[in-house]
């Protein structure tokens, strides 16, 4: 704001009628400045002789004069609450208990807000269970704010409103019962009983509705074998705090696989003051953070590692010819110090196939491992590898009438994506329930704006016997509207 104080700028302007107060009055400078001379015609002006000191004294005081002028800037006014709320102090935040359930990432949360805005993601300490947070959840708050957000619903590339939208799709869909053509929902993973029960309810109403559930990072293997061997779509639970020997085999269960997590169980049995460390023996192709852990890491190639995983299940059960591996001393070590440690032993393997994978849950059986319950399993990973390459053919066969996707984004995620992109015209109707117009979105006739989880009601249920809740901690920024709202 402009000032009306008066600055003294030295002692000769207190004395009266002084000389050198008037001088500098009429003149900046002592010096007169030959600006005549200096800026005269062209022919004077470059046989001037102007010196440098005066060519800078003349800058200087043009550059200052304009610096000046634009010293004094906006005035913003503040406006206090007329009634505040209770729960809100300016420049206190408040959290809100949440859960994250993206498909990706599936934790209980704590969102740290500041006068209504969401501003970091923290882990709930408070929670049992699935309260790690890694990198991405905590990201996650940058997306409520991404400027590229669906404003509102869409139309054949064109904005429209709800009551629009809803019209056209309804019409459409209701054709298509009447035709007894196939309505499939194509999801990520969903961890939410409600929105299970939504989606039962949608296909009782409309009848010859399929559900697919497809997951980016898929762990189909893991699930076909364990639903092969204890008849449940899910994956078991590890607990490395009661293992007393890990054998991984290409599992990098301190990163992402399975969904991450166990990093906590880990590490409790890993402090050497304790005096009861855990012994954790790593086969792997490339380095990964699991295996800069390990207290012994062998580098095994790709092809090798089913048959360590072969030649531990034959050492342990006493049946079969093991067959030579590189890292077979390796192999024998693990053997030996699995059988010592008995159900306080168990074996891991990230290898992308069903063999694989009921090789490792054998051994665990074998060795009746304390650390994996099968009892209480995993929702964070449903899809099906099998199911997602039929509905491709259905659609490339024109046996899809409408495609609902909801959390998905299969055109830029999936192996070949050119030919779901192609497949997707086939297709009559297309809904896409998405934030953003990204790859899928783009391709489909409709676009149903979902809000981000931060402004969302729902609920989770991570592990068997495990709910939460998702609240809203924000009021939704943009005309979005839930999946399960749309779906009604």
């Amino acid at each position: 704001m402009a000032s009306n104080k008066k600055y003294w700028r030295s002692v000769e302007e207190l004395k009266e009628n002084s000389p050198i107060v008037e001088k500098l009055e009429q003149n900046e400078f002592v010096e007169e400045i030959p600006i005549d001379e200096f800026l005269g015609d062209k022919k004077t002006l470059a046989s001037s002789a102007t010196s440098r000191r005066d060519f800078l004294k003349l800058v200087g005081f043009t550059t200052a004069a304009a610096s000046l002028a634009a010293c004094e800037g906006p005035v913003v006014k503040s406006i206090p609450y007329v009634v505040k709320p209770d729960e809100i102090t300016p420049g206190i935040p408040d959290y809100y208990a949440s859960s994250i359930a993206d498909g990706y990432d599936f934790a209980n949360i704590l969102v740290k807000t500041r006068e209504g805005r969401p501003i970091r993601i923290e882990p709930n300490k408070l929670a049992s269970t699935s309260g790690n947070v890694n990198a991405r959840a905590q990201a996650s708050v940058l997306s409520l704010y991404d400027d590229n957000r669906l404003k509102g619903p869409k139309a054949h590339g064109e904005a429209t409103d709800w009551a629009t939208f809803d019209k056209e799709v309804i019409a459409k869909l209701n054709e298509l019962k009447a035709n007894g053509e196939s309505i499939v929902i194509l999801t990520g993973t969903c961890a939410s009983p409600t929105t299970r029960q939504l989606v039962q309810d949608f296909s009782t109403y409309y009848g010859n509705v399929d559900k697919v559930v497809y997951d980016a990072i898929s762990e189909s293997p893991a699930l076909d074998a364990f639903e092969a061997m204890y008849g449940q779509r899910a994956l078991p639970d590890y607990d490395f705090n009661k293992a007393e020997v890990i054998v991984s085999v290409g599992a990098d269960f301190l990163g992402d696989w399975q969904g991450g997590g166990y990093e906590v169980g880990y590490t409790k049995r890993r402090i050497p003051d304790h005096g009861n460390m855990s012994k954790h023996i790593q086969f792997e192709s490339n380095m990964t953070l699991t295996g800069g852990n390990s207290d012994k890491r062998y580098m095994v190639s790709p092809s090798e590692q089913k048959q360590v995983l072969l030649n531990i299940y034959a050492a342990l059960a006493g049946t079969g010819t093991a067959k030579q591996v590189s890292q077979g001393e390796g192999v024998a070590q693990a053997v030996k110090f699995l059988r010592a440690a008995g159900s306080k032993g168990v074996v891991v393997t990230g290898i992308q196939d069903k063999n694989a994978q009921l090789i490792a849950l054998a051994i665990n059986q074998l060795l009746q491992s304390a650390a994996m319950n099968v009892a209480i399993t995993k929702n964070i990973r449903k899809g099906s590898d099998v199911r997602v390459k039929q509905l491709i053919a259905d659609m490339q066969a024109g046996k899809v009438g409408a495609l609902i996707m909801y959390n998905t984004n299969p055109a830029y995620t999936m192996p070949d994506s050119e030919a779901f992109a192609e497949a997707l015209k086939n297709v009559k109707l297309t809904v896409n329930c998405s934030s953003f117009e990204d790859e899928t979105a783009a391709l489909t006739q409709y676009i149903a704006t979902t809000p981000h989880y931060l402004e969302s009601w729902g609920d989770v249920n991570i592990k068997t016997g495990e709910h939460g809740l998702m609240q809203p901690t924000i009021r939704p920024l943009f005309n979005t509207r839930q999946f399960q709202d749309t779906l009604l």
